[in-house]
């Protein structure tokens, strides 16, 4: 099947924009593939414009918005030349349309799966007379309703619905997207997904187990990660210090370390909690200053317990085993490593990762 942007448009083309509402399990996987297309057609510039799905007239949030762990990430991926971040508010998301339309970019991708229709007028309002390519929603009422958008598009990637039953993985989505852009074709080895670490945060996460006396491999390292953005996806804290409370008398963890991680806005109360408690040989992190704290700590662990959240894909990124807990809702998103992996599912359809008990986590573990 032929692609949708032609091999004479890429070849004659000196840059090209990707459009995207990002996610750091997002962009775990999606790196390969815009890895691959640099590669492919090594003559275009590749810019990057991350919208945020969160953007605000509040500008009490704006801070805490520009420090998107993410773009630490794809501010340190070679394959992207320009990466339009200030998208939070609404007067520099207009000014950044103004700064990508005066690129005159031939050639623009929305890969936005929100609101696709959206996104087709903000890609044809940066493009102008370029070629234009974008998602359109699966229903023909959907697509019928938002057509005068949808018309702006010159070619459309075909999203086929997720089978609940049998589902593809995530990254196989992605795999036939690409392929059906610009035959970008990655076999499913290729698509495991990788980071790369500074050595500056490497040294950083070295120094803190050192602070913690964690400097010899005594017992076994654990990460937990109960936190999520949203909460049919966390698993109680209370939980989290059963579950140590639990693995601290098992023969295998009696002298094991124990780190639970939080995102800054989770870190008071768990500090509380975990205060409170008064564990043992137990740590509280949290990557306050770059995105690369997290993946640095997740490499010295010897497993990592995490609900459905992008610390269970780095870990498969980082090669360390994963106890993943999740709901039923999105089985396309399990972790890609099923030798390194294993998943906890809440029994019920609408059951949130909260059902998870510990009983269930120790099985897993034993």
């Amino acid at each position: 099947m032929p692609s949708l942007i032609t091999p004479d448009l890429l070849n004659k083309s000196s840059k090209i924009l990707f459009i995207a509402h990002l996610a750091l399990g997002d962009f775990t996987y999606l790196q390969n593939f815009f890895q691959a297309f640099a590669l492919k057609y090594p003559q275009l510039q590749v810019d990057l414009w991350v919208d945020e799905v969160r953007r605000t007239d509040d500008a009490s949030r704006w801070e805490n918005l520009s420090k998107y762990s993410l773009y630490d990430w794809v501010e340190n991926c070679p394959c992207f030349h320009k990466i339009y971040k200030k998208t939070f508010s609404p007067v520099l998301y207009q000014e950044s349309i103004l700064e990508a339309q005066q690129e005159s970019y031939p050639i623009v991708v929305s890969l936005a799966t929100l609101r696709p229709h959206r996104y087709a007028v903000l890609a044809r309002t940066i493009a102008g007379p370029g070629f234009v390519v974008g998602m359109q929603e699966q229903t023909w009422f959907m697509r019928w309703l938002h057509r005068s958008s949808y018309h702006k598009l010159d070619a459309s990637i075909r999203v086929e619905a997720v089978d609940r039953d049998n589902p593809r993985h995530i990254s196989a989505v992605y795999a036939n997207w690409f392929d059906q852009l610009a035959g970008i074709k990655l076999a499913p080895a290729e698509r495991f997904p990788f980071v790369t670490v500074p050595e500056k945060w490497d040294v950083a996460a070295a120094i803190r187990l050192e602070k913690w006396s964690v400097t010899a491999p005594i017992g076994q390292l654990i990460f937990i990660n109960p936190f999520a953005k949203t909460k049919k996806r966390c698993w109680p804290l209370e939980r989290v210090i059963s579950l140590i409370q639990t693995m601290q008398q098992h023969d295998d963890f009696r002298d094991g370390r124990f780190i639970v991680n939080a995102a800054p806005s989770d870190l008071a109360e768990a500090r509380a909690m975990l205060e409170a408690a008064r564990l043992e040989r137990t740590e509280l992190f949290c990557a306050e200053e770059n995105f690369f704290q997290l993946p640095a700590m997740l490499k010295k662990c010897d497993l990592i317990i995490s609900v459905e959240t992008a610390v269970m894909h780095l870990a498969n990124a980082v090669h360390v085993p994963v106890i993943a807990l999740m709901r039923q809702k999105n089985p396309e998103w399990v972790p890609i490593d099923t030798d390194n992996s294993r998943v906890i599912f809440a029994s019920g359809k609408r059951e949130w990762v909260s059902a998870i008990t510990v009983a269930q986590v120790m099985k897993e573990i034993e």
